[in-house]
């Protein structure tokens, strides 16, 4: 399987790095998963819905030029579907099973995702229905990526 997280911003905090790097490692030996990371928009209080709207269609046109068509697209957003662990397994595993080896997964920067992204996306999902940090929710993905191949390997880890 080959995984694709495109993600908005750099990644400055050590700790979050670390982390991260971790997962990957430990993930290797499942699947090829990669971090693509494209630049965020500068951005500032008080924002009118318009220049939002620009900020979120520039980093939206920044993402969607890494999707390619033969990949399942999933966005992370608050207002996406609630997802167990189990069930992010089981959708891996049926892309697997019918020949979708191919997933890009997306996290917005601070103002969330333009609407031309969760148009694009397969499924649009979410982890609870907190704010998380955009950098903190890379964290959490990854090692929900890893818990998913455990337990489609039937590997301890899940709980």
């Amino acid at each position: 399987m080959n995984i694709e997280l495109i993600v908005v911003g750099k990644l400055k905090e050590k700790y979050l790095k670390q982390g991260i790097e971790e997962y990957l490692k430990r993930l290797k030996r499942y699947a090829k998963v990669s971090i693509i990371e494209v630049n965020d928009e500068a951005t500032q209080e008080n924002l009118s819905e318009v220049e939002e709207r620009q900020i979120l269609d520039k980093e939206a046109e920044r993402i969607l030029s890494y999707i390619k068509p033969d990949r399942k697209v999933w966005v992370m957003a608050i207002e996406g579907k609630l997802i167990s662990s189990e069930e992010i397994a089981n959708k891996l595993e049926g892309y697997g099973t019918y020949g979708q080896s191919k997933v890009s997964i997306v996290i917005g920067g601070s103002l969330g995702l333009a609407q031309a992204l969760k148009d694009r996306a397969d499924e649009m999902l979410s982890f609870g229905r907190i704010t998380l940090p955009h950098q903190l929710m890379r964290l959490v993905l990854v090692e929900q990526i890893y818990r998913a191949f455990r337990i489609m390997n039937h590997e301890p880890y899940h709980k």
